[in-house]
């Protein structure tokens, strides 16, 4: 359910959505995310894996890790997305499970060759 979409140059594409399937985003797409509490800044480096930054114990500078999904408010996880009104989960140094607050906004700048 994407809210705007906006071609702004050679081979990138802007975005705010309700929600982001991140299976689907190019690699070198970059995705901003804010929650009640953080700004989390997100390269896409393709499947599931990321460059993060933003929380300010786990990854106050970018650093590798697996996105996860979308955790809801039963605790069930939307593998591969990211939508507002939920909690982010991400997993850093394939061993620290992160769950972000409640996620406000998503966008994002993809990458399109």
């Amino acid at each position: 359910m994407v809210m705007g979409l906006l071609k702004v140059g050679r081979g990138l594409m802007q975005a705010s959505a309700e929600f982001l399937d991140c299976n689907n985003l190019a690699p070198g797409s970059f995705v901003d995310v804010e929650t009640k509490s953080r700004r989390y800044h997100i390269e896409c480096l393709g499947g599931n894996s990321v460059r993060i930054s933003g929380h300010p114990q786990y990854c106050p500078l970018p650093v590798f890790a697996h996105l996860e999904g979308s955790i809801n408010g039963d605790g069930l996880l939307d593998t591969g997305l990211i939508e507002r009104g939920m909690r982010l989960l991400f997993v850093v140094e394939d061993r620290v499970p992160v769950t972000t607050s409640k996620i406000l906004h998503v966008h994002c700048e993809s990458r399109r060759d």
